[in-house]
């Protein structure tokens, strides 16, 4: 054999390491870990492997950030990262007299991975997505976070489904069933009205369609971005809509009971919807239920069981124990269903841990649970952790295993599960920032800045960097506020990172740099860190100089530090 492999070969090899069969795409794979993925096939010697290994790992070396992958192989996504982009999405769309499917994440993101695991990859997605032109942005790409301004997303992840003249259909729920996300399309494919139109017709008591209650019911308020409504006029809308509902009318009693849980749950905290007697029955009527239950399973687990009941009994007493018990039969169900996704079994256990303690403080660290729900906890938490292949599912159930261990007061566990797979996931960043969280919890605040800044280290991605570096400065700041030389050297590195990004000033971007202008504002109080804010005001200055005046980058820029220039004015 010859020292050098032919191209052509090394490729054919390459091909017979069988990525497919692990559901990892090679941009999931950082070079030299897939350099390093079954060498032995090639049976070279140790030597040679080594040359290989090294040899790979230059040739495929990426820059320091990568274009992110798209969603899945079985769509024909169009990868949108600025206006031009999303204006040629359309204008094909226009041509070809489709619908537009846009869809905002990105890597890191949980629910995103969720979405990937169990949507995207479906095979009836990618047949209807030959009905519409599928456009991914990703919000790190360089300039993505201008187009979330262009359409009001901010959360991740977000779908809306567009008509060919760009005007808004609905926006799907990420968090639903896979198949209730694929009937919403497909209505929505089928002609489905704008959904702000059948919002304004339902408000005003006109005819309305079975498809339009379904719309309305099953329409993802939670990134809506204001855009229908003012986030405080959700809960007494959806009251208002449910009322306004009766089976006569078009809506089924599966859309009518959704918007009254829909409304309950954004009225958590005692705002918006107030209960009654007949609320709470109607509860407990659907949980006895379990075809009715299993179709708002979305609705009852995770956190939202929990503001269901505080909602439903704002104060503990009899009113609440049998809401709780009917709760954990039914909770019980969903773990045990197949059909659901093993994130949203997951999502059952998660709902009843927080049940449990819902008499305790929300934030308390330490919680007292039954040992049995202790040891389910742990019990279904290695077996996913064993038995997860899929890189995407990994990424959304074990960042989600470890929150439910932590609150179930076991912090050690969920520790030791984010450390145990930070070397298998494609974004080890968020569980490195997720370990920072856990042990700020517990008071070990040197360990939480090593977690914090390792995290910020390794972010990738414009507008990640900026995330997790805003969030190592306010746990800096926050934490260690003595240590000005490492504040100082941070905010700078911030800034840096900001002048590489051409939609720094935007978006979940520009909300990333109003938190660090905030947090260091809040630092120099006293005025002691003066000297260290004007450095970091220069810096700035010079960001805000080439920063885009035209769309309102260069003045959010200059906005960012106006305390910080008072209090060099009066230095």
């Amino acid at each position: 054999m010859t020292s050098t492999l032919p191209r052509r070969l090394l490729l054919l090899r390459l091909s017979a390491l069988r990525l497919s069969a692990l559901r990892l795409s090679p941009l999931r794979l950082s070079p030299l870990r897939l350099s390093w993925l079954r060498l032995s096939a090639l049976r070279l010697s140790p030597l040679r492997a080594a040359t290989l290994a090294m040899m790979l790992s230059l040739t495929a070396a990426a820059p320091a950030h990568a274009a992110p992958s798209l969603p899945s192989t079985n769509v024909a996504w169009l990868p949108a990262a600025a206006d031009a982009d999303v204006d040629a999405a359309f204008k094909r769309a226009r041509a070809e007299n489709k619908p537009l499917f846009l869809y905002w994440g990105a890597s890191w993101c949980p629910p995103c991975n969720q979405l990937k695991a169990t949507l995207f990859n479906r095979a009836d997605f990618a047949a209807q997505s030959r009905n519409f032109i599928a456009v991914h942005v990703d919000g790190d790409r360089p300039g993505a976070q201008k187009v979330s301004r262009r359409f009001k997303v901010t959360g991740y992840p977000t779908m809306v489904l567009f008509r060919p003249d760009g005007s808004e259909i609905t926006r799907l729920p990420g968090e639903a069933d896979a198949p209730q996300v694929m009937t919403l399309l497909q209505l929505g494919l089928a002609g489905g009205r704008p959904v702000k139109t059948v919002l304004a017709d339902a408000l005003a008591g006109k005819p309305m369609t079975p498809n339009d209650w379904r719309l309305l019911a099953f329409y993802s308020w939670e990134t809506d971005g204001d855009q229908m409504l003012p986030k405080a006029e959700v809960p007494g809308t959806l009251a208002r809509l449910a009322a306004a509902a009766p089976a006569a009318e078009g809506a089924d009693s599966e859309i009518t009971t959704r918007l009254w849980l829909k409304a309950l749950a954004a009225s958590d905290d005692g705002q918006g919807l107030k209960p009654d007697a007949a609320l709470r029955q109607r509860v407990l009527k659907l949980l006895a239920d379990p075809v009715a239950a299993r179709a708002q399973a979305d609705v009852l687990t995770g956190s939202t069981a929990a503001a269901l009941v505080r909602a439903l009994t704002p104060e503990p007493g009899a009113e609440r124990t049998p809401l709780l018990a009917a709760f954990d039969s039914t909770l019980r169900r969903f773990e045990a269903d197949a059909s659901l996704s093993r994130n949203d079994r997951l999502g059952a256990l998660h709902a009843r841990v927080e049940l449990a303690r819902i008499d305790a403080g929300r934030q308390d660290v330490q919680v007292t649970l039954a040992p049995a729900l202790v040891q389910e906890v742990r019990t279904h938490t290695a077996r996913a952790d064993r038995e997860i292949t899929d890189g995407y599912e990994r990424q959304a159930v074990i960042t989600y295993a470890a929150h439910v261990q932590a609150r179930a007061g076991q912090w050690a566990d969920s520790n030791a599960l984010l450390q145990s797979n930070l070397a298998k996931s494609a974004s080890p960043y968020y569980m490195m920032s997720q370990l920072g969280g856990n042990l700020r919890k517990l008071g070990r605040n040197d360990e939480a800045l090593r977690w914090y800044e390792q995290s910020y280290l390794k972010a990738e991605g414009p507008a990640t960097r900026l995330q997790w570096g805003s969030g190592y400065l306010t746990a800096l700041v926050e934490l260690a506020p003595q240590q000005a030389a490492r504040i100082e050297k941070t905010a700078a590195q911030l800034l840096q990172d900001a002048a590489a990004d051409e939609a720094a000033f935007e978006g979940r971007s520009l909300r990333s740099l109003q938190r660090a202008a905030t947090q260091l504002t809040a630092w120099n109080k006293d005025g002691k860190q003066a000297k260290a804010l004007r450095r970091l005001q220069t810096q700035l200055d010079g960001l805000c100089a080439k920063a885009d005046a035209a769309d309102g980058q260069r003045a959010a820029c200059q906005a960012l530090f106006k305390p910080a220039a008072a209090a060099r004015k009066d230095a």
